[in-house]
């Protein structure tokens, strides 16, 4: 008998890496990622202590594909407009990873700061171009780090759904909209919640 294939850490990462690409996270099971290599799942099993191991190791290569998109964006200026057409690029070409990393249910809710906790070095280097390029303290900076980014996620979710097509001056245009317009209730001070309250009466009332 021939001997038996061997595969390394990275090379069922890999694997599992380019079947979430193709047709997500939910496509990485073990039998199917055996197939996909050749072999039975106990090489898998061998190199990982159970799928969740796994699939930690994937999203870990994910996100540096989405860093390679996002890591550029240093060299234009606005940088931090640049680090949105990027993530909306990201989206547009790679939304399987897209879901996998932003996208995927979690067992418990998170907050918006475990999030951007997920991002790493990146939400910080955004909020480094908002205070240089903009003259603004930290706490405006994260606060309209923070408009723009929801915003700008909105429309990666409406185009990894397949909700809606945008073209890249489309993009270029509502992301100039909402940053100016952020950036201008901050810096007026005029940036404050605004409450809804129902009114007394109803219409018939009024006519009377």
């Amino acid at each position: 008998m021939p001997p038996k294939a061997k595969y390394t850490r990275e090379e069922i990462v890999e694997t599992a890496f380019q079947m979430t690409r193709e047709n997500g996270i939910e496509s990485v099971m073990a039998r199917e990622l055996g197939k996909r290599l050749g072999t039975s799942s106990s090489p898998i099993f061998t190199a990982f202590k159970n799928m969740e191991e796994l699939q930690e190791e994937v999203r870990k290569l994910a996100m540096k594909k989405f860093e390679e998109y996002v890591g550029e964006a240093v060299n234009y200026r606005p940088a931090f407009k640049e680090v949105g057409m990027r993530m909306t690029q990201f989206a547009m070409e790679e939304p399987k990873l897209f879901q996998f990393l932003y996208m995927r249910e979690h067992k418990n809710s998170q907050t918006y700061e475990d999030m951007m906790g997920e991002l790493g070095d990146l939400s910080g280097m955004c909020v480094d171009f908002i205070k240089k390029e903009h003259d603004l303290c930290r706490r405006d900076a994260e606060a309209l780090f923070r408009q723009v980014w929801l915003h700008t996620f909105g429309i990666c979710v409406l185009i990894v759904s397949k909700v809606c097509i945008f073209s890249p001056e489309e993009i270029s245009e509502m992301l100039s909209v909402e940053f100016q317009g952020a950036l201008m209730l901050i810096k007026s001070g005029g940036l404050k919640v605004v409450e809804v309250q129902k009114q007394g009466g109803n219409c018939n009332e009024n006519h009377k």
